[in-house]
C-alpha cells in the first residue's frame, strides 16, 4: 500500500509538471510574437519533441530579454551613471523579488506535501510522505537562510566586525603617523635650532666688542653653522620632494662601477681596498643617476665606518641575479652598527656622524622603493656591515 500511494503521487506530480511546461511553452510562444508558420510549427511539435521545446523556450526567453533591454533603453538617458536613489530602488526591487520567490516556494512546498499527506492517509498508515517532506524541507530552509539569514548575519555580525577592525586599523595608522610627525618635527627643530642658536651667540659676541681680533674666527664659525643649516634644509627638501624618474634598461654592474668612480678619491685617501666580486650583471629598469647616488651613499658611509679601523680596510661588492631580482651587496669590515641604532638607520635625521644630515639613507630607501625594490642592512659591531639592495628584473615584454 505505501508503494501504491507513492506511485499515485508521482503520477499526479508528473501530470501536473507536463501541464505546467505546456502552459509555459504557450506563454513563451505568445511573448516571442510568433504567428503564421510558427503557430503551425508550435501546433505540430509542441507535444512531440522535447529538444525542440527547449530550443523554442530558449529563443522565447532571449526575445523577452531583448525586449526588456530595448524598453529600458527608451526610458534611460544614455551614458548617465546610476544615482543613489536608483541604486536603492534597484536593491529594494531585488529584495522584494527574492522574498516573493521564497514565499511562492514555501506555498508550493506546503501544497505538494499536503497533497502527498492526503494520499498517504488514504492509502496506508505508514507516514512515507515525511521523507519527501524532510528532503524538500532542507531545500526550503536553505532558501529561507539565503533570503533572510544571510542579510541578518551580514548586518548583525560580519559588517560590525569588519567596521571595528577598520576603525582599529585607522586609529593605529593615525597614531603611528602622528608619532612619526611628532618625532620628525622635534628632530627638525633640534637640527635647525642648535646651529642657529650657536650662530646667534657668536654674532652677539661680535656686537659686544666690534674691534675684537676674535671676530674673524667668530664669523667663520657662524658661517659654518649657517652652512650646516642650509645643508640640512636642502637635504630635507630633496627628501620631501617627489622627483621625476627617467627609467631605462641599465646594467646594474655599470651603475655600481659608476658609484665606485664617484667616491674613488675618498677611497684612495682612506686607503680602502675594493674587491669587485663580479664581472657583469643583470639588466634592470631604473634611473641610473639616482640609483648610482644610492650606491655612492652606501660606499661613502662605509668609508666613514673605517675611522676606528687602523688597517686592512676592505669593501666587498657583489652583483647577483637571484631569480626574479637583481641583488647588490656592499660589505665592509668597519666598526659596525649597534643593535639599538640599526633599526633607526633609515629614519630621517638619524645619524651617528658629527657633520651628517641624517637624510642620506632615508633618501636612498625612498629611491629604492620608487624602483619597487628593497634595501636592508645587517651589521655586527666590531666586524662590519652589509647593505643589500634588491631590484626587480624586467618582465617579458617590458
Amino acid at each position: 500500500m505505501p508503494f501504491f500511494g507513492l506511485l499515485i503521487a508521482l503520477l499526479c506530480f508528473s501530470h501536473f509538471s507536463r501541464r505546467l511546461r505546456a502552459h509555459r511553452h504557450e506563454h513563451d510562444h505568445r511573448e516571442a510574437g510568433s504567428t503564421g508558420a510558427h503557430d503551425e510549427w508550435w501546433t505540430r511539435h509542441a507535444c512531440h519533441n522535447p529538444r525542440d521545446h527547449r530550443a523554442f523556450r530558449h529563443a522565447a526567453k532571449e526575445a523577452r530579454r531583448a525586449a526588456k533591454r530595448a524598453a529600458r533603453g527608451l526610458h534611460a538617458a544614455p551614458n548617465v551613471e546610476e544615482t543613489s536613489e536608483e541604486a536603492a530602488l534597484r536593491r529594494a526591487r531585488g529584495r522584494a523579488a527574492a522574498e516573493t520567490g521564497f514565499y511562492i516556494h514555501f506555498l508550493i512546498y506546503l501544497a505538494v506535501i499536503g497533497f502527498l499527506a492526503l494520499i498517504n492517509l488514504m492509502t496506508t498508515h505508514y507516514p512515507w510522505f515525511m521523507w519527501p517532506a524532510l528532503g524538500w524541507g532542507v531545500g526550503v530552509f536553505s532558501h529561507y537562510m539565503g533570503v533572510y539569514g544571510a542579510p541578518h548575519l551580514r548586518d548583525r555580525i560580519f559588517e560590525p566586525v569588519v567596521e571595528r577592525e577598520l576603525r582599529r586599523e585607522r586609529a593605529a595608522m593615525t597614531t603611528e603617523k602622528q608619532a612619526s610627525i611628532d618625532e620628525l618635527s622635534s628632530t627638525i627643530a633640534h637640527e635647525i635650532r642648535n646651529p642657529v642658536a650657536a650662530a646667534k651667540s657668536l654674532v652677539q659676541q661680535m656686537g659686544e666688542d666690534p674691534t675684537s681680533v676674535e671676530n674673524v674666527e667668530y664669523a667663520k664659525v657662524a658661517l659654518a653653522e649657517l652652512d650646516r643649516v642650509e645643508r640640512r634644509i636642502s637635504h630635507l627638501l630633496k627628501f620631501a620632494k617627489e622627483e621625476d624618474y627617467d627609467f631605462a634598461l641599465v646594467s646594474v654592474a655599470t651603475v655600481v662601477d659608476a658609484a665606485l668612480t664617484q667616491v674613488r678619491s675618498k677611497l684612495d685617501v682612506a686607503k680602502v681596498a675594493i674587491a669587485r666580486n663580479y664581472i657583469g650583471g643583470p639588466t634592470v629598469r631604473a634611473d641610473a643617476e639616482k640609483l648610482q647616488s644610492v650606491f655612492a651613499n652606501i660606499l661613502d658611509n662605509a668609508v666613514d665606518a673605517f675611522a676606528s679601523v687602523p688597517e686592512a680596510r676592505r669593501i666587498d661588492l657583489f652583483v647577483e641575479n637571484g631569480g626574479n631580482d637583481a641583488t647588490v651587496r656592499i660589505r665592509d669590515n668597519g666598526c659596525g652598527i649597534g643593535a639599538d641604532k640599526i633599526e633607526r638607520i633609515f629614519n630621517p635625521f638619524f645619524t651617528t656622524k658629527e657633520k651628517g644630515t641624517g637624510l642620506g639613507m632615508a633618501i636612498a630607501k625612498k629611491v629604492v622603493e620608487a624602483h619597487e625594490g628593497q634595501i636592508s642592512v645587517v651589521s655586527e659591531p666590531g666586524r662590519g656591515t652589509e647593505f643589500r639592495v634588491s631590484l626587480p628584473l624586467p618582465r617579458n615584454g617590458s
